[in-house]
């Protein structure tokens, strides 16, 4: 057992196994984190993310090396590896397929901020309009340049990379999105598809909201996740 780091080794393996409990992806998706102070991350190996082990994680590096760790990457490493080389502040990256999210891509809407817990969304959420998966260092570059500054970029018809300075914002950060998105697909069908008729929070009321939210609300989210992500089975 490596033993490097092992609170963040143990948080890498919760955060994948709280993304595979709370339907964000199953048999794929990751989430890693940077090693702080370094241009490497921990990520793990090629399986579901509710089967990472903190003790198997891998060691990567921005140019898709790997360094550490015995298996195999999962082919998608270049979504984390690029956004990590495109921006020093982020310290984890979430990449999942939660349908929601999949499904505003493919009717051609954006995602709005309709709720509290995705106030930190309130800039906006760039969209990565081309499909397949992003399997080379040019095409993570692609998707690190559509992130550009944002917290998070939606995928079309692929799902979404989440990028956050810390894994606990990053994973509860995924989860509200999909719960957000699935609350914006409700309202698209009350309304009859007429999304001028959605409340959507100005940049304004989502600035307000995601302040009030970070920190000890953020703590109490992360810990309700990571609790209820260990007591839940595997494809539960």
């Amino acid at each position: 057992m490596n033993t490097d780091h092992p609170h963040l080794r143990h948080d890498v393996a919760l955060a994948n196994h709280i993304i595979e409990r709370f339907h964000l992806s199953n048999a794929f998706g990751h989430v890693s984190a940077r090693i702080p102070g370094t241009d490497r991350f921990f990520f793990p190996t090629r399986r579901s993310p509710g089967l990472a082990d903190e003790n198997k994680l891998l060691v990567l590096d921005v140019a898709g090396n790997l360094l550490e760790g015995d298996g195999q990457p999962n082919s998608e490493l270049w979504i984390h590896a690029r956004i990590y080389a495109a921006r020093p502040d982020v310290g984890s990256v979430v990449h999942a397929h939660p349908p929601a999210c999949i499904a505003l891509t493919q009717i051609g809407q954006p995602h709005r901020v309709v709720h509290n817990s995705a106030g930190v969304f309130g800039d906006g959420i760039p969209e990565y309009d081309r499909i397949g998966l992003i399997r080379s260092r040019e095409l993570g570059d692609d998707l690190a340049r559509a992130l550009g500054g944002s917290h998070a970029v939606m995928m079309r018809g692929h799902g979404f990379s989440v990028a956050q300075p810390t894994i606990q914002g990053a994973t509860v950060g995924a989860c509200f999105l999909e719960e957000s998105a699935d609350l914006q697909l409700r309202m698209l069908a009350a309304t009859g598809g007429d999304a001028s008729r959605i409340r959507a929070f100005t940049r304004e009321e989502a600035g307000l909201v995601s302040d009030q939210l970070a920190e000890g609300p953020l703590a109490r989210a992360w810990e309700y996740f990571t609790t209820a992500a260990e007591l839940r089975p595997l494809g539960s």
